[in-house]
């Protein structure tokens, strides 16, 4: 089987990588340089999984052939450039947004007829270098149909990734799973970005676990009010994701530390919007949502 990764950040190598075990992979990269040390290095990854494979690698979607199946794993504020870069190629594929939030089929949709799967994933690690990716947490893909695609369709994908040595699971409705990330996620990672802690044990006791209940409180009555059911409770995920032994360093948290613009506008932004257009108020939500917006306008 073919398969194009567009986007090799993190969560990109770590799909890359493993199914290239399985299968033909190619990477579709921003830069020309990271297209070459893939080409000419391979992929490694480390943690819990240590090995090395080959794969192809450009930044030109016409040079990765007619794959069967493309996975869509930038972060959010790059969707649309990247859906924009593969508008007019990949006619023969099937297409799956991978990322956090609310919308990104939308945007992937607007660039091309293709079937469409989304998915949400938990999966973490820590990219060392264009080559090198460490595997983090071992959490599991959930995949559900959107566009002209079926619950089999679904099924047929988490086969392919569970086949690689990562976890998934599909849905015959992806909706209540993605309300529980995009909760757990709009809440753990501005809470993370704005005040600088890993996602540890503070995040479910004391002041800030009262904080972070109450934000998820937000989020679980704007979900209500847009009639989604949530697969898990928010703030369940939070707890047991506390009890790692570990703490974790969220994605918006990495970004802020270096200075780099995070996906506020697809995660909390996209919750902010639709509590507005269902008359729910999200004051906490709104709040972390305009300070992270300033945080990344001090940047210059």
């Amino acid at each position: 089987m073919r398969v194009v990764v567009a986007g090799a950040g993190t969560i990109g190598s770590l799909f890359a990588a493993h199914l290239a075990r399985v299968a033909d992979v190619g990477v579709l990269t921003r830069r020309e340089e990271h297209a070459r040390t893939l080409s000419e290095r391979g992929l490694r990854v480390s943690g819990r999984s240590d090995f090395t494979v080959r794969v192809s690698a450009s930044t030109d979607p016409g040079e990765l052939g007619d794959p069967e199946l493309v996975i869509v794993a930038c972060k959010g504020g790059d969707l649309e450039p990247l859906a924009a870069t593969i508008g007019g190629h990949f006619a023969g594929a099937t297409v799956m947004t991978t990322q956090n939030g609310l919308g990104a089929e939308e945007i992937v949709a607007a660039h091309g007829g293709w079937p469409l799967l989304s998915a949400v994933t938990f999966m973490s690690g820590t990219r060392h270098d264009d080559a090198h990716v460490q595997y983090v947490l071992d959490t599991a893909t959930w995949i559900g149909p959107y566009r002209d695609t079926s619950p089999e369709d679904a099924a047929s994908v988490a086969e392919l990734i569970r086949s690689s040595g990562l976890k998934a699971e599909a849905f015959p409705d992806l909706r209540p799973a993605q309300w529980s990330k995009l909760i757990f996620n709009a809440t753990v990672n501005a809470v993370a970005a704005l005040t600088g802690l890993p996602h540890d044990a503070h995040f479910a006791e004391g002041m800030l676990g009262d904080l972070v209940h109450d934000l998820v409180d937000e989020g679980k009555a704007v979900a209500a009010a847009a009639g989604a059911e949530l697969g898990e409770d928010p703030w369940e995920m939070n707890v047991h994701a506390t009890r790692r032994g570990h703490a974790h360093y969220p994605s918006m948290l990495e970004d802020v530390t270096a200075g780099r613009p995070t996906e506020i506008e697809l995660i909390t932004g996209s919750l902010v919007r639709e509590a507005e257009r269902h008359g729910v108020g999200v004051p906490l939500h709104a709040a972390l949502y305009a300070l992270v917006r300033a945080k990344e306008a001090s940047y210059s």
